[in-house]
């Protein structure tokens, strides 16, 4: 669970600006965020945080896992370990063209690397195989692939901390494992990525854990809500539309609940933070206008806990539509998929980085939290 919001006894900054990357969950949406990190590594901007759901986890802990020099060779590696392989994959097809051949492709044979047909399955859904087992594909080949591209050791030894999301089973809630106050290992990764019905619970420790994204795939609340507050530059980068036309098929129509689901509110999310860092800056507005007598009290510097002077600037990057993508775009990994979609990624970030807006930002005297949204230019890739 994330850390609760406890009143603390200084009001003043805790440390020095943190980086922050956010990576939401989706599929092979995810190679998006392989060209967003490369924008990064271009401009020298090394996350001292990030925070992954789902494929967001697994990108996440590749970037934690390895040293700035290899980042992107083991980024690219692992998606080229996901790549869909057909003769046909050669021939120059424009994105989204093969996507029928490889899409029956992967829900009948998996994707090398990261998931196969569950041999359990074939009893049928209503068979009582157990949790570990209750899914239409095994991920043991990613547990393999996990431990060839990414240094856990480097995670545990603090060179970027790493918090990725999963849900607990039985109670519901949503776990933040973080690798500030644990080990993470393999699993930690898995069960954030464990998507059911298509993959099995993941278990860490006693407990059997889910995809973060069937509850929260946005999860930026983990540093908007973690104590001791910092400044921070919180780079969140989504890849499901919250916005779009209204559909008119069913197959439209299930594209636009997949963006509509995953999207998970990330707008209602920011827009409470900002009402609560606001409060904060007044608070600690508030407490330097008591007299010395009366802020020196124990009460008193209970209460100024509460408050804080810390600024954060959310830049959000959304990842664009493509042409001709379906609600199957999140199993999309053919080469012309992942290509379109890193390039988009490198683009737009290398946009934002060039524009820097939390260097421009102006906001009233107690906004803590500002906001920046990058509008994407690559939706014809």
């Amino acid at each position: 669970m994330p850390t609760r919001n406890k009143p603390r006894a200084t009001v003043r900054k805790t440390s020095a600006p943190q980086t922050v990357l956010v990576l939401q969950g989706g599929g092979a949406l995810g190679a998006y965020q392989v060209g967003v990190v490369q924008a990064m590594l271009e401009a020298g901007i090394e996350p001292d945080w990030v925070i992954g759901t789902s494929i967001g986890a697994i990108n996440g802990a590749l970037v934690a896992g390895n040293d700035p020099a290899h980042r992107l060779e083991r980024l690219n590696a692992f998606w080229d370990t996901l790549r869909w392989r057909s003769p046909l994959s050669s021939l120059g097809f424009e994105p989204g063209a093969l996507n029928p051949l490889s899409n029956a492709t992967i829900v009948s044979q998996g994707v090398p690397g990261f998931f196969a047909p569950n041999p359990a399955a074939a009893w049928g859904a209503l068979a009582p195989v157990g949790t570990e087992r209750a899914a239409w594909y095994d991920t043991s080949p990613l547990a393999d692939t996990l431990r060839a591209h990414v240094d856990f050791g480097r995670i545990a030894r603090g060179s970027a901390r790493l918090t990725v999301g999963a849900v607990n089973v039985e109670s519901g809630e949503m776990r933040y494992f973080d690798s500030r106050h644990e080990r993470l290992g393999v699993e930690h990764v898995m069960a954030s990525g464990a998507l059911p019905p298509a993959f099995p619970a993941v278990r860490v420790g006693d407990a059997l854990y889910w995809d973060g994204g069937i509850y929260s795939n946005t999860p930026i609340e983990a540093v908007l809500d973690d104590n001791p507050r910092r400044d921070a530059l919180i780079i969140a980068v989504q890849l499901w539309n919250p916005q779009g036309p209204a559909p008119q098929s069913i197959w439209q129509v299930m594209g636009r609940q997949k963006d509509i689901q995953y999207a998970s509110r990330a707008d209602s999310h920011i827009a409470r933070q900002q009402q609560i860092h606001r409060l904060r800056h007044v608070i600690s507005e508030l407490v330097g206008h008591l007299p010395p007598s009366v802020r020196d009290t124990p009460a008193a510097r209970e209460l100024a806990g509460w408050g804080c002077k810390t600024t954060m600037h959310v830049v959000r990057l959304l990842a664009p539509r493509l042409a001709a993508e379906d609600h199957t775009k999140d199993i999309d990994f053919t080469p012309a998929g992942i290509r379109a979609r890193r390039e988009a990624g490198l683009i737009d970030t290398r946009e934002v980085i060039a524009a820097a807006p939390w260097k421009h930002a102006h906001g009233e005297a107690h906004d803590g939290v500002h906001v920046h949204d990058h509008v994407s230019s690559c939706s014809t890739l």
